[in-house]
């Protein structure tokens, strides 16, 4: 079993910068890929960006490529997100997400565990 817990979350104002960190523990998961996935309020959870266990191939979703990047340390079992540019539309619950292998289709039903998510709010 994976747990996962996020953090770093927080107010920020529209234009700078935030770094989300994910720490795993319960098992080795140096061997799953990473995601992180966010839910604005009133919408379905969505996803934001992938990395593999090698960290070598990532993904993300349209609305947030050039401005966020994901990375990990599997030597600290951590997983990063670091977000800039941030503006309103960014405003959401941002979850860390693991899967036990990769796949070409990333959506929330499909990963295995998930951390309770973190506050990310973005004053215009």
């Amino acid at each position: 079993q994976v747990q996962l817990v996020e953090s770093g979350g927080g107010l920020v104002q529209a234009g700078g910068s935030l770094r989300l960190s994910c720490a795993a523990s319960g098992r080795p998961f140096s061997g799953y890929p990473m995601g992180w996935f966010r839910q604005a309020p009133g919408k379905a959870r969505e996803f934001v960006a992938v990395i593999s266990w090698s960290g070598v191939t990532t993904d993300y979703a349209d609305s947030v490529k050039g401005r966020f990047t994901i990375s990990r340390d599997n030597a600290e079992n951590t997983v990063y997100l670091q977000m800039n540019s941030l503006n309103a539309e960014d405003t959401a619950v941002y979850y860390c997400a693991a899967r036990r292998a990769w796949t070409n289709r990333w959506s929330s039903d499909g990963m295995d565990y998930w951390g309770k998510g973190t506050l990310v709010n973005v004053s215009s």
